[in-house]
């Protein structure tokens, strides 16, 4: 298990790499197909990595890269559920606020009190967020964002980055389940589709 964990926050940390030097979600998107493709990096299972072509990803679609405002909360520590026993610690960091096609939503973003720790992510923060498209065009579980302490209260928030589990593509993973409270009435249709049907 500690190993799973570890190759997870390897991905994190890739994936946090990948978006403070990449500007544009296309670039960001051809960046996770490589990592996917190499067996050092790629979560997939043995016989889904040989047939591995590349991940579905919606059309790129500027109207899901929002300008959101970002609310600085104080929240308490807390056991975040995930897919295995672990249970991790978190703590709210903040709230997002936006909108979608006329529609006020927020999002809550989080903070892993253990992440937080090591070098290099002392401003990571932790998004997960459910939408409409779940279990039809996306993974059933949700999908999450990365971001960095915001420095200013207005934020953008590009869905288009959107990426999936570790668990959507390999059970073996242990993966956060995302909070009741960040479930979007709406579709968001943008970012990473499901792997399998």
């Amino acid at each position: 298990m500690k190993k799973i964990i570890i190759i997870l926050l390897v991905f994190v940390s890739a994936i946090s790499l990948a978006q403070e030097k990449i500007q544009s979600a296309e670039e960001y998107q051809k960046e996770m197909n490589v990592r996917f493709s190499d067996s050092l990096t790629s979560p997939l299972m043995k016989e889904d990595l040989v047939n591995f072509k590349g991940l579905d990803f919606f059309p790129i679609d500027k109207k899901y890269s929002v300008q959101a405002t970002f609310k600085r909360v104080k929240g308490k520590a807390f056991e975040m559920k995930t897919t295995t026993d672990r249970k991790p610690q978190y703590r709210v960091y903040g709230v997002l606020k936006f909108q979608i096609e006329g529609k006020e939503l927020q999002l809550f973003v989080y903070q892993n009190l253990e992440l937080i720790t090591r070098p290099g992510f002392k401003d990571y923060l932790f998004l997960p967020f459910s939408d409409m498209t779940n279990g039809s065009e996306t993974y059933i579980g949700g999908r999450y964002l990365d971001m960095r302490i915001p420095k200013e209260k207005m934020v953008i928030i590009d869905f288009n980055k959107a990426y999936n589990p570790y668990c959507a593509y390999n059970y073996k993973y242990s993966c956060p389940v995302v909070p009741l409270e960040n479930d979007l009435k709406v579709e968001i249709k943008a970012g990473v589709k499901k792997f399998h049907d």
